[in-house]
């Protein structure tokens, strides 16, 4: 690009929490693609770089100047503006001078049916050193972080405090100040690595310049960087590493310069459950857990440090030390709370509280041992796998008091199913209780027991219908108790399982399982159809994203999604008739019918009342197609449910071409009007085919 200059803005800030960094360098980029355009300079590309401790664009190519710009301006009629003679009138002279420019240059241009004349006028480029001064502040001050801060007197929010900035088209410094912090050319190195202030005197040496002051300041280097080193020394011990992308991500955040390093502890901690060292070094410590190749953990862990390779000794025998601290604990808690079975732990559930409404812990046991019974109950469970979820609802909360648990809160239902079957339990109980907290996030495993699907259920559906009974729902993005993640997960239960249940049954036996126990602020009738409700935009939501077109989903919700394992067979099922040519017919028939059965008072026909043939015909046919309708719905069996309401096409339109419907006769009138309506409650059964969008040829 012809007089084109580099572009680079750097905010260098105290170091931010990882889960900071990703995010504001996409809005960054976002942000400045959107704003330089809207402001008419051009570029040849964005891209954008970080670290804990800066945030950094780089614009390649920026344009020297804005484009230029024409605006019209529109004038009088040119029948006002122009005599016959095609002489200026006083008008366009005084439209011409308004605008500043000459009369000569007044174009005509027709607007609807009237000719009108327009003042074109060129508004001219301003350079772009005197532009990036006002948008460069404005970048920085657009960005969003999860918790901003302020510091010292200033009323500005940001990640952490800024603590310089580099601003520099070209080897000119973009000249503002933000946040106390004047732009500047001088940036800082590594924070231990390179004490010395680093002068640049163009955008392009700034990444040299950031690599030899041990700043690896691309994101997607770094983090390859980290994954190549990990594996390596993984290699080495024998081992192999999970693929953690997450965990990858997070580390990759934390460092500027990374060297990964192994550590060791002592093979008596592999005792411990693997999910306990595995929590301990992921989430506490940041490490990488190293698995042999039968996938049992090894007695080592690989840390990545936020600098070189010296002194590396000093640095792995200082994460050794903290590592070796928190398994001695760890071990001291596993082995005291085996000390006593996890049945006598949950009569201490009473003194926790679930909810400052609801009750205490034990309270819920109590609730969720009736709302599992009612569940195997109507689901049909034979007796030792109703024994098996029965068992498992005592004992689900149990882990929850102990030492394990309370110090580290990530193993609730992993420390339950571990203790429940060293304490001589069931392996279907001890499963039941870890299963019962899945799916814990998006993507997660479901449960695959009969006992842990009914005692999950059983638990969400208790969180759901006790916060919506007192008043707690949902709000915009505020969800404290992830009542939303709970609903879905009941969903995707119900569907990857085939679960015929009632989701109104089921909100009024979690209702009843609090009445006479709690204060509840609303009746049944309003909790059920507010959460009812609430689970429709979830069932919708899952329905949607599995590729159903959203007036296909609409169809089906709006004809009852109380079971929702029938409501997505029915979704399936007008989805597929929808490529069949038989369901224009269907859709034809229902649009006829049902846009004048509106009118009616009744769907009940009396069959005396017919009198012409065609109406006969009609009433005949449709009482054969309800006949079909109850065998093919009876075994759910939706496709040729539709195709045979699909066939009433022909008897219809027979009947519209032979009688009039609003005749003056009311008895006759109101008679014809039943049995369209009838005929659009029979299709309603399975989707409200008003809802389905036909599309203009």
């Amino acid at each position: 690009m012809d007089n084109a200059k580099d572009f680079l803005l750097e905010i260098g800030v105290e170091e931010m929490p990882a889960r900071f960094l990703d995010p504001a360098l996409d809005e960054l980029n976002e942000t400045a693609v959107s704003v330089l355009t809207e402001h008419r300079l051009n570029f040849k590309q964005v891209k954008t770089y970080g670290t804990p401790r800066r945030l950094t664009l780089f614009v390649e190519g920026l344009a020297e100047s804005q484009e230029s710009i024409d605006t019209e301006v529109k004038g009088p009629a040119v029948k006002a503006a122009f005599n016959l003679d095609g002489t200026p009138t006083k008008a366009a002279e005084g439209f011409a001078r308004s605008q500043g420019v000459p009369v000569s240059s007044l174009m005509q241009k027709p607007v609807g049916k009237v000719d009108y004349v327009f003042a074109v006028k060129r508004e001219a480029g301003r350079p772009a050193s005197e532009v990036l001064p006002l948008l460069a502040p404005a970048l920085i001050a657009g960005l969003h972080f999860p918790k901003p801060m302020r510091w010292g007197d200033l009323e500005i929010r940001f990640a952490r405090p800024i603590r310089w900035i580099v601003a520099l088209f070209g080897s000119e410094v973009v000249e503002f100040e933000f946040a106390g912090q004047q732009a500047s050319r001088t940036t800082a190195g590594h924070r231990f690595l390179y004490r010395e202030p680093i002068e640049l005197s163009s955008p392009l040496e700034y990444f040299e310049k950031m690599r030899q002051a041990f700043v690896m300041i691309d994101p997607r280097e770094r983090r390859e960087t980290i994954r190549r080193q990990v594996q390596e020394l993984a290699i080495t011990a024998g081992g192999t590493i999970e693929q953690d992308e997450d965990l990858l991500n997070e580390v990759n955040n934390l460092v500027e310069y990374p060297t990964a390093l192994m550590g060791d502890f002592s093979q008596v901690y592999l005792k411990l459950p693997k999910e306990v060292l595995v929590t301990l070094m992921r989430e506490h410590q940041r490490y990488f857990p190293v698995n042999g190749p039968d996938g049992v953990l090894l007695p080592n862990f690989i840390a990545v440090r936020n600098g070189g390779a010296e002194h590396i000794e000093i640095v792995r025998a200082g994460n050794e030390k903290v590592l070796r601290a928190r398994l001695a604990d760890a071990d001291f808690f596993f082995k005291e709370d085996l000390k006593t079975p996890l049945v006598e732990k949950v009569p201490a559930l009473k003194k926790i509280v679930f909810q400052e409404s609801l009750g205490s812990v034990y309270d819920k046991v109590v609730r969720l041992s009736e709302l599992t019974e009612y569940l195997a109950g109507v689901l049909s469970v034979d007796e030792q796998e109703k024994k098996c979820a029965l068992r498992a609802a005592y004992l689900a909360k149990a882990d929850l008091v102990t030492n394990m648990v309370y110090e580290f809160p990530e193993l609730q239902g992993i420390m339950g199913r571990e203790y429940a079957a060293r304490s001589g339990e069931e392996q279907g109980v001890a499963k039941a209780i870890f299963e019962h907290y899945l799916p814990r996030f998006a993507g997660d495993d479901l449960p695959g027991t009969v006992a842990g699907r009914i005692l999950s259920i059983a638990d969400k559906m208790d969180n759901i219908v006790g916060c919506f009974s007192i008043g707690i729902q949902p709000t915009g993005s505020q969800d404290p108790y992830a009542l939303r993640r709970q609903a879905l997960g009941i969903c995707n239960i119900l569907l990857a399982g085939g679960i015929e249940l009632s989701l109104k049954k089921m909100i009024a036996s979690a209702y009843r399982c609090y009445e006479g126990k709690v204060q509840l602020k609303l009746s049944l009738e309003k909790v059920t159809q507010e959460v009812a409700e609430f689970f429709k935009h979830r069932l919708k939501g899952i329905l949607e994203e599995r590729g159903f077109h959203y007036d296909t989903v609409e169809a089906i919700l709006a004809s009852g999604c109380d079971d929702f394992n029938d409501a997505y067979l029915r979704v399936q099922a007008l989805a597929g008739f929808r490529a069949d040519p038989a369901f224009s017919n269907l859709l034809t028939a229902f649009i006829r019918a049902n846009n004048l059965s509106k009118k009616a008072a009744t769907s009940h026909v009396d069959p005396e009342r017919l009198t012409d043939p065609a109406e006969k015909r009609l009433f005949n046919y449709l009482s054969e197609v309800r006949e079909k309708v109850e065998i093919y719905r009876s075994s759910q069996d939706y496709r040729s449910l539709l195709a045979a309401i699909a066939t009433l096409q022909e008897p219809l339109d027979q009947f519209f071409n032979a009688v009039m419907v609003m005749v003056d006769d009311e008895l006759v009138r109101e008679n014809r009007l039943a049995l369209l309506l009838s005929l659009a409650v029979l299709v309603k059964q399975v989707a409200d085919l008003s809802r389905i969008v036909v599309e203009s040829k």
